[in-house]
Formats: structure tokens, C-alpha cells, sequence
């Protein structure tokens, strides 16, 4: 959080004050007769116009001067913030005015500045008034110093210092510097529960945040006190107990200790666990529109449970949403406990009054520096001047949040002021970069480093359309992929894609020869959705494959080339299918995704037809931990009574397939050594996720423990389960600043003699 300084408008300095009591003040013998003004004169200034001070002025040459208007005079030049002292003498019918102007900031500059950022702070000031080329007022500079030290107590920095010195220069102007000493973050050595005895203190502390000093503190800052975080943290700590039936659980005190040298906190929290209540019933009361068994079947807290708020607030959730779906916007839910504290028990009611139907007047969309109107729109499934649905309401936030262009997405009901049958929504959104660096690499004793990277921006230009590059410069494949997408070709929601690609490759041959395949080409696909989460693609692409001469060229690629050319056209024609249920499509903790693809070429000198199918789910386990699995099946199969074309293989090993094991270098391996892949594959691939110590609930942030197993096998070849690689090992994932990473230690444990073992392995911007 950056400083913001509540500073308000730029006030007058005190001589303002003083300067309006005198002339309040002013005996009568002083007062001026009214007379026509002949000129006015203005003495005293050294930058401001002329013309700013006579535009301030409630009188011109030839009006009838008064000392009310002379009082309203000084008023409105102090007004301006730019001077800070003004006087007006009278000289026979001459009005003089004589003005002390304020000295003007030329510089803002900051020493020892660490914990902020130079940039918004900067602009922070300005907005309250400090900046260069801005008048200088030393009440704004003495509350800025104040709030700056506000800001670096919120961040546990008890010891930092912050002095201002204000230099003058020539011509009135100053240079302003505040000089940080900001010193050593206090951290958090001891945290305690008091009063605790039905559960562990140690459980319950895991609830926190906020933790004690450890030896991953460094990255989490955890252990930095933050009166809003433990705030957060006693929520939770209530929740926790509420949720499992201590209905009545409170937090008596809450104490704050800091030692003497401001350098370590110890927290102690002092509770009242009371007694665990069980529901005996739930009912229902008030007006339900007819449909009681409808609103029964949402009802998650069931009678002989132990009380439970969440399942209490759900329920309350849900009842507001299915009124929503029927047009009640503003219904009221009430969850009101008959508490017996004799027997322990409680019975539940939920009291509905759904007051009117509304319908939708508007939609305006808020917070979107960048990204244009229409890209949020074109999601929303709620109209304008429809009734009021909340179903549709929730389908257009989660739509609008699936576009990968927002940190945060909400929707708000407004009511329209006069029309109690109408409201407004309004779309917050809040932009974040939509740019990404993509880098993989591994090391392994044959290819050394190999490297690849994309640059792609999914909002381009604020449209909404995708544009990327691709680079991949390992040393036996290499490929430029340029690529654009526009989600909304057509009005109705067909998407567009175009590829332009050259890729060279070179398999893994023993005999260390130079040879390579060369295939440039294009296509383009269309997504046509059928439903709001299924997707179905049609394409067509065209592509030429050029198989080089060499001493050293694969046996398989050399049959190929005699029997066919060295020069394949193919036309693709691209056929698949897609759903997409996951939360998040960077860092997914539920729902599935599933994927159908056919590639068939029919026409040119290739013909084939390649089927590939892809599973994926995740599930969100106790303790923090998800559990993700991922399976992949590829098939290839020559048509027109040709074999299917080598230089279309699969290929497995490494990432995304069987970690452990090098990339590409699974499955068939030619007579000259080299791996040329095949026709089919399969992968199989699970990862369990779990937090890291010392980062509390912080999600982007994780350990996992991965078992892998696949390969790849010739179109005539037998799939067996014998023949299966397999690996396991450990990772780490992170939602980077420049991307999703994963690094992979794997350990083969099925392996063949000839097999090529790479330990470690890492990407930014993939998730399996």
C-alpha cells in the first residue's frame, strides 16, 4: 500500500487568518468612504500574471469601491494559494495592492528511500499538493511528514525517522527533501492464546497470517504486525470456533507489546470459548413467493449438526441468489438462533422478506484505464432494461474475470433514485498487465543449455484481441510462431485465429550429424461457442515440409524422403472441441478441463490424421492441499494406404510429458540413434500442492510432489504397460512477476538402459 495523504485542498497559510481578523477588526475611524475607482495598481509580484490577480478582484477601474468589497478582495486573493501576505492601500481613488507571493517547489527529492516506491509516492504528494512548480506550504509539508511515518508504522518499521528540509533558492523558489532513516522492520517473536483449551494453540495459530519469525519470514513478511491483518486473523479465529458449534465464542482483549528498541512485538490474545450448541431444527419464516421446498433444498445446516456460521451464511448467500434469479435484488435474509443455553442447544430460523422486482436501467463499467467498454460488455449476460437476474449477474462476473484481464472483478447494485423498481450495476474492474514473458530451460550433458521463450500480449492495445511471438532456439529444434487472436470476429462470439510459423528441427542422432527438417506455414482456426463454457474449433492450414540431405539423416526420415520427396504440402483441416470449468487458468485449485482435437489432411502429399485428448482436474483437499491430475492421449494413423509422416510424431519426456527424463527423448529411436518420436502417446501426471512454511494462506506460492508416467510407441508398435517410463520428485511453483514458474526435480523410477535422464527442469508460464 502506498502512502496516500489526506491532506484535502490547498488551505490559505495562517496570515490569511490573521490578515481577516484585522481587517474584522478595523476601527471605524479607518473605514474608507466609497469613492470610483480612477486605476488599480499591483505591487509585489515576481511570477504570477498580472492577470490572475485582476481576474480575483470583485471590482474594476470605474466601479464604486467599498470596504466590503475591499475585505472580499483580500479573501479572494488569499484564496488562491498564491501569496502569503496581501495588503490594499487606498491613494486618493487609486487602490494599490500589494502582495508577498508564496515561494514555489522546484524540486521533490527523497533520501534513503527504500520501502516505497519513488514514482507513486511522488505522485501521492502531488495529488496532495506537493510537487514542483506547486506553491509551497509548509502545514501541507508538516502533515505529509506525518503520514509518511503513518505509513511506515503500518509496515512494522516502528524506528524510521522522516525529516524534511526545505532549501531556498534564487528567484523564491525552494527544493524540498525528505530524508528517510527508515531502520529495521520490527518483527513478530510471540504469539499467544489465552484462554484457549479446547483446541491446540498450535492450531489455531496456523489460522494466522500474521506468524512468529522463521526462516521463510524473509520472503512472506508475515511476521510484520499489521493492525489489519490481525484484525483479519481474530475474524478467523472466531470463524473457526463458530463453524464448529461455540456459537457464543468471543475475543476478550487484544494486547500489543513492542519492546523498548522498537525491534521485536509479542502478541497476546486473550478469548471466551463458551459452550458448542447443537441445532435441533431450521425453519423457515416470511415470504418464500410460494417456493418453500425450493428454498429448503439450499438449507446447509441440518438439524443434530453442530451450529455452524458458515454453513449459516451460505445458506443465507444462496437464499439471496435464488431470490435474485426471480428479480428480488434487495431481498432480506435474516438468520436469527433461539439459543438454550441450559441443554446447549439452538434452533434456526431464516426470516425472507423479499420486497420488490426490479429491473436493470443501466450497466456502466468502472476502472478500466485501459481496456474498452465493449470487451467487458460483450461478457455480460444481464441486459438493460431487463428484469433483474442473478444468475446471469454471477455467469457475467465470472466471464468477464475469465478474460485474464483484471486483478479483481465485482459487480455492484446501485438503486436509482425516484424508481423503486430500477437499479443500476456498475462493473469494477481493476487492470493488471496483461503482458507475458514466457522462458523455459534445461541442462542436460547432450544439448547443454536449451532455451525457449514467448513474448504475447493478451489485450492488445485495451481490444481485447491476443498478439505473440514465439522463439525457441534449442539446439535441435527451433521454431519463430507468430500468432493473433480476436475473440469476437463476429458479433455472435466466433473467434479468430491466425498462425504464421517457420520451424526447423533436427532429432537427437548419435552420430552427431548436421541434418534438418524445415516447415513453414500458416492457418487459420475459428472458435464457435456453443454454450458458455464449451467451445468448438474449426481450422485449415497449409504446410510445407522440407527434408534436408545429409550423411547423417535418421534412416526413418531417409526412407521418407526416397519413397515420398523431400518436399511435403499438407492441408490440415482442424476439427476440436473444449471446455474450460477451472477457477483459474494460472494457478487452478478446482474444476476440470477437457480438450478434443482432430488434424486431418486430406489433400496434398500428406494424409493423415492426428487425434489428440486431454483431461485435466483439480481438487481442493484439507490442510491447504490440491491434488491435480492430467492425462494425455495422442494418436496418429496414415490414410491413402501411406504411413503416417515421421516429421508429425509425438513427442515425450520433459516437461509437460514425463519430467525426469530429457526432452523429446522418449519413445522410438532410429537404427542411426536418433529420437524421432511416434505416432502415439500417452501421459499421465499428478501433482499434489501444498504452502510453503512460513506463508500462511498465500496461495501463489507452493511445494509439490509430482509422479509422471507415458511414452510414445510406433503406429505399428504395441502399447504396453510394461513399456511405460515413469518418474516422481518434488517441484516448486510461483506466480512470478513475470509469469507462472515451476522448477521440477524428478527421479526416474521406471527407466531402460538407453534412456536420457534429466534431473532439473524449469519453465515460466505453464502449469503442467
Amino acid at each position: 500500500m502506498l502512502p496516500v495523504f489526506p491532506i484535502g485542498p490547498l488551505r490559505p497559510a495562517a496570515a490569511f487568518v490573521v490578515a481577516l481578523a484585522l481587517v474584522a477588526a478595523a476601527p471605524a475611524a479607518r473605514a474608507v468612504e466609497p469613492f470610483v475607482i480612477q486605476d488599480i495598481r499591483v505591487e509585489g509580484l515576481q511570477r504570477t500574471d498580472p492577470g490572475t490577480v485582476f481576474a480575483a478582484l470583485p471590482f474594476r477601474i470605474g466601479d464604486t469601491y467599498t470596504d466590503d468589497k475591499g475585505s472580499a478582495a483580500l479573501r479572494s486573493l488569499f484564496g488562491t494559494g498564491l501569496f502569503k501576505d496581501v495588503r490594499l492601500e487606498i491613494e486618493g481613488r487609486v487602490a494599490v495592492i500589494i502582495v508577498d507571493e508564496r515561494s514555489i517547489i522546484a524540486t521533490v527529492s527523497f533520501v534513503g528511500l527504500k520501502e516505497f516506491d519513488k514514482e507513486p509516492l511522488t505522485k501521492s504528494l502531488r495529488d496532495a499538493g506537493i510537487g514542483e512548480g506547486l506553491p509551497f506550504d509548509r502545514a501541507l509539508i508538516d502533515r505529509a511528514e506525518q503520514e509518511i511515518k503513518r505509513q511506515y508504522l503500518s509496515r512494522s518499521l516502528y524506528g524510521a525517522e522522516v525529516v524534511t528540509t526545505v532549501t531556498p533558492l534564487e528567484r523564491n523558489r525552494v527544493n524540498v527533501t525528505f530524508t528517510m532513516t527508515e531502520g529495521d522492520a520490527a518483527r513478530i517473536t510471540d504469539i499467544r492464546i489465552v484462554g484457549a483449551t479446547v483446541f491446540p494453540e498450535s492450531t489455531l495459530l496456523e489460522l494466522f497470517e500474521l506468524s512468529r519469525s522463521g526462516w521463510f519470514t524473509w520472503y512472506s513478511k508475515t511476521d510484520r504486525y499489521s493492525r489489519s491483518k490481525l484484525n483479519s486473523d481474530l475474524e478467523k479465529l472466531r470463524a473457526y470456533y463458530v463453524n464448529r458449534g461455540y456459537l457464543e465464542f468471543g475475543i476478550e482483549s487484544t494486547q500489543v507489546t513492542i519492546s523498548p528498541d522498537k525491534q521485536t512485538i509479542s502478541i497476546a490474545i486473550s478469548v471466551r470459548e463458551g459452550q458448542p450448541y447443537t441445532v435441533t431444527s431450521v425453519r423457515l419464516q416470511g415470504d418464500y413467493l410460494g417456493k418453500e421446498d425450493e428454498f429448503r433444498a439450499f438449507v446447509l445446516q441440518r438439524p443434530g449438526q453442530p451450529y455452524r456460521g458458515d454453513a449459516v451464511a451460505e445458506t443465507t448467500r444462496r437464499f439471496q441468489d435464488l431470490f435474485g434469479l426471480y428479480g428480488y435484488a434487495f431481498a432480506r435474509i435474516e438468520a436469527r438462533p433461539e439459543i438454550d443455553r441450559a441443554t446447549g442447544q439452538v434452533a434456526l430460523v431464516f426470516a425472507a422478506s423479499p420486497q420488490r422486482r426490479v429491473y436493470v436501467r443501466r450497466i456502466d463499467v468502472a476502472g478500466n484505464t485501459r481496456t474498452r467498454d465493449e470487451v467487458v460488455r460483450r461478457e455480460f449476460r444481464q441486459l438493460e432494461s431487463a428484469w433483474y437476474d442473478g444468475g446471469l449477474i454471477k455467469l457475467s462476473k465470472e466471464r468477464v474475470d475469465r478474460l485474464g484481464y483484471f486483478k479483481d472483478v465485482e459487480v455492484q447494485t446501485s438503486e436509482v433514485p425516484g424508481s423503486p423498481d430500477q437499479v443500476d450495476l456498475i462493473v469494477n474492474v481493476t487492470e493488471k498487465p496483461t503482458g507475458n514473458l514466457l522462458i523455459g530451460a534445461g541442462y542436460s550433458n547432450a544439448e547443454k543449455f536449451t532455451f525457449t521463450a514467448s513474448i504475447k500480449q493478451d489485450n492488445a492495445f485495451g481490444s481485447g484481441n491476443y498478439l505473440g511471438i514465439e522463439v525457441n532456439t534449442s539446439k535441435y529444434n527451433r521454431a519463430l510462431v507468430l500468432s493473433t487472436v480476436d475473440p469476437y470476429w463476429t458479433v455472435d462470439g466466433i473467434s479468430r485465429a491466425i498462425d504464421v510459423f517457420y520451424r526447423t528441427s533436427r532429432p537427437f542422432n548419435s552420430l552427431g550429424e548436421s541434418y534438418d527438417l524445415k516447415t513453414p506455414g500458416a492457418s487459420v482456426r475459428f472458435g464457435i461457442p456453443f454454450s458458455e463454457y464449451d467451445t468448438v474449433f474449426l481450422g485449415l492450414g497449409a504446410e510445407r515440409t522440407e527434408i534436408g540431405t545429409s550423411t547423417g539423416i535418421p534412416l526413418s526420415y531417409l526412407n521418407y524422403r526416397t519413397l515420398y520427396g523431400d518436399k511435403s504440402n499438407s492441408f490440415p483441416v482442424t476439427l476440436g472441441w473444449a471446455r474450460d470449468g477451472r477457477d483459474s487458468l494460472i494457478a487452478p485449485s478446482a474444476g476440470r478441463y477437457q480438450r478434443v482435437n482432430f488434424e486431418w489432411s486430406f489433400l496434398g502429399d500428406v494424409r493423415y490424421l492426428r487425434t489428440n485428448l486431454q483431461y485435466q482436474e483439480y481438487w481442493q483437499l484439507p490442510f491447504r492441499l490440491t491434488l491435480g491430475v492430467n492425462a494425455e492421449i495422442g494418436i496418429g494413423k496414415g490414410l491413402g494406404g501411406k504411413p503416417y509422416p515421421v516429421f508429425k510424431n509425438f513427442y515425450g519426456g520433459g516437461l509437460g510429458t514425463v519430467r525426469g527424463f530429457e526432452q523429446g527423448s522418449l519413445g522410438v529411436v532410429d537404427p542411426t540413434g536418433a529420437y524421432i518420436g511416434g505416432a502415439r502417446r500417452l501421459n499421465l501426471n499428478s501433482e499434489l500442492y501444498f504452502p510453503v512454511p512460513g506463508t500462511g494462506n498465500d496461495r501463489t506460492l507452493r511445494i509439490f510432489a509430482f509422479v509422471d508416467t507415458g511414452n510414445v510407441w510406433r503406429e505399428d508398435e504395441k502399447v504396453s504397460a510394461d513399456s511405460l517410463r515413469a518418474s516422481a520428485g518434488l517441484g516448486l511453483s510461483w506466480i512470478s512477476p513475470v509469469g507462472p514458474l515451476k522448477m521440477s526435480w524428478g527421479y526416474p523410477i521406471r527407466v531402460q538402459r538407453n534412456d536420457r535422464i534429466q534431473r532439473f527442469q524449469f519453465q515460466i508460464g505453464t502449469a503442467f
